[in-house]
């Protein structure tokens, strides 16, 4: 399994979601309340674009005629169906015993364990001269 850098934590805010493809995959990564979770841009239902649907809270009863919102941003709604998913675990709410959204594992980590990785960048002296940028290799 390899790693894969998608984002800057502040590129996507609480509530909102990013599109990235990894591997050519599409995977929408969503932040739901300073949480990062991962899941596949495929709705299990029809196969619907999951990350173009809304972001949206659970919808609880009140008094007759009234409503409440609960557990703001938590659910994403299919496009085509209207189907929510919990972006928490990726559960079917309509359908919770048959379906579900497949989830990737996913982390914040700060940049400097990432330069810290495995990775060596390869170096090359740089120098201006006149008017021209001049690599050494």
């Amino acid at each position: 399994m390899t790693r894969h850098v998608v984002a800057s934590v502040v590129d996507i805010k609480p509530g909102e979601k990013k599109l990235v493809t990894v591997k050519g995959r599409e995977v929408g990564v969503f932040n739901v309340g300073g949480e990062f979770f991962a899941l596949a841009n495929r709705c299990p239902h029809a196969g619907g674009p999951m990350c173009d649907g809304q972001i949206s809270s659970l919808v609880a009863p009140g008094k007759v005629g009234e409503y409440k919102l609960t557990r703001k941003d938590e659910f994403v709604r299919c496009p085509w169906h209207g189907w929510e998913f919990d972006i928490r675990t990726g559960q079917s709410w309509c359908d919770p015993e048959d379906f579900k959204v497949r989830q990737f594992k996913i982390a914040v980590e700060p940049g400097e364990a990432l330069v810290k990785g495995p990775y060596i960048a390869e170096k090359f002296d740089v120098a201006v001269e006149e008017n021209y940028v001049v690599i050494d290799m």
